[in-house]
């Protein structure tokens, strides 16, 4: 099965990887500025999410994009991956080095992670609304904890809508079939990193990229004062500016 994507511009590859309180549709106020900026960008619906499907065997994240990947005829690609997102382009990398030209993490997931007591406490609430259908309370704990101040009501519905879909699609399947786990060594990572943090974000994910600034071969984390968790979507512009910079100085040095 082929992930459900789209393909804008032409130039170097660049591959947005949605997070899982999302789906393809969060990098509509980014795609014309990397195409404007040069880039072929790529956008994809992991499974269960948007226009994919649920998984109807086990299945991996990675190898469902690197095969995406192969399928468009691209090689070589810069990886930009917001939370969830960020977990599967990690492994991509690690376990690819030679397909990555680059990467930014967007309040990135890691694999492994051991969740702090807030993140926690959101979680068994989530899984309390999900239990006794409440889907709609699940949906509304979700805009209000990934969201930052500087979201506004178009993104906040937004936000909504792609969270509802994917617990839709995925409380409607018959079946549920688990990831494939890899392990992986990410100090095999060459590829130039940039991760972003947010302060109006669970603290994890900034430990998180405080971590892996640590253990990549060359990364540098930016902590911005205004974000919450999703920071494409509350001030696009300012993270567009970010990424092409970061993205016009990785390919320059490469």
């Amino acid at each position: 099965m082929t992930l459900s994507h789209d393909v804008a511009g032409s130039g170097p590859a660049v591959l947005l990887l949605h997070s899982t309180v999302c789906d393809r549709r969060m990098w509509e106020p980014n795609v014309p500025a990397l195409v404007e900026a040069g880039y072929q960008v790529v956008r994809c619906d992991l499974r269960g999410f948007g226009e994919t499907p649920v998984p109807d065997r086990p299945y991996n994240n990675a190898a469902d994009v690197v095969a995406l990947l192969d399928t468009l005829g691209i090689e070589r690609a810069a990886l930009v991956g917001a939370s969830g997102g960020g977990r599967v382009a990690l492994e991509i990398a690690a376990r690819r080095p030679e397909r990555v030209t680059a990467l930014a993490l967007l309040c990135t997931a890691l694999a492994g992670h051991e969740p702090g007591a807030e993140l926690r406490a959101f979680g068994e609430r989530e899984d309390t609304l999900i239990e006794t259908g409440d889907i709609a309370g699940a949906t509304d704990l979700n805009v209000d904890a990934w969201l930052g101040p500087e979201a506004d009501g178009a993104v906040r519905e937004q936000v909504r809508r792609m969270q509802r879909n994917a617990f839709d699609v995925q409380l409607a399947a018959t079946e549920e079939f688990g990831q494939i786990r890899v392990e992986t060594d990410l100090a095999s990572i060459a590829a130039p990193a940039l991760l972003v943090s947010g302060d109006h974000d669970f603290a994890d994910f900034h430990d998180i990229a405080v971590h892996l600034t640590g253990v990549l071969a060359d990364a540098r984390h930016l902590a911005l004062p205004w974000a919450g968790h999703l920071p494409s979507l509350e001030r696009p512009d300012e993270v567009n500016s970010l990424l092409v910079g970061f993205l016009r100085e990785a390919h320059a040095a490469a």
